[in-house]
């Protein structure tokens, strides 16, 4: 069978779009990103064990939370101590292509509450977290952005 030029261009016009979902590098999720209330930094990483993040500062240092500050609302007394600059706040997130990252947690150093959480890639300085007890419906999408 030989193609003439008009199938060639109906086949590109098709599957063009499906290539450009696949093309998505897990790596495009690295960075520093601002979290959806403002008041925090949160560099993300792939590790061997997949996507993990961990708080990298405050956009106002003068603001509520200070380097120094520990996290006290942790239900684990033992953990109340530990410094939230650098605390690891999501792991155990798994790439499941197109942009797209599953079977995470998320730990809420606000609250002391850990979710499950899926990560949604929407563009390069778009980031959607859905955090969710049990099933995704029962949760609430956080939107964060790039730090430029």
């Amino acid at each position: 069978m030989v193609f003439q030029p008009r199938q060639f261009v109906l086949l590109a016009i098709i599957f063009l779009p499906l290539s450009a979902l696949a093309d998505i590098a897990p790596e495009l999720v690295e960075g520093v990103w601002l979290s959806a209330d403002g008041t925090g930094w949160i560099e993300i990483k792939l590790a061997e064990k997949g996507l993990v993040g961990s708080i990298a500062g405050s956009p106002d240092e003068t603001g509520d939370r200070q380097p120094s500050d520990t996290d006290v609302l942790n239900p684990d007394p033992a953990l109340q101590d530990r410094l939230l600059l650098g605390l690891t706040i999501m792991d155990g997130f798994t790439y499941a292509g197109e942009g797209k990252w599953k079977s995470g947690r998320i730990y809420d150093p606000n609250s002391g509450k850990t979710y499950k959480c899926k990560v949604t890639l929407v563009n390069e300085n778009t980031l959607e977290l859905r955090g969710y007890i049990g099933f995704s419906l029962l949760g609430r999408t956080e939107t964060w952005t790039r730090r430029e």
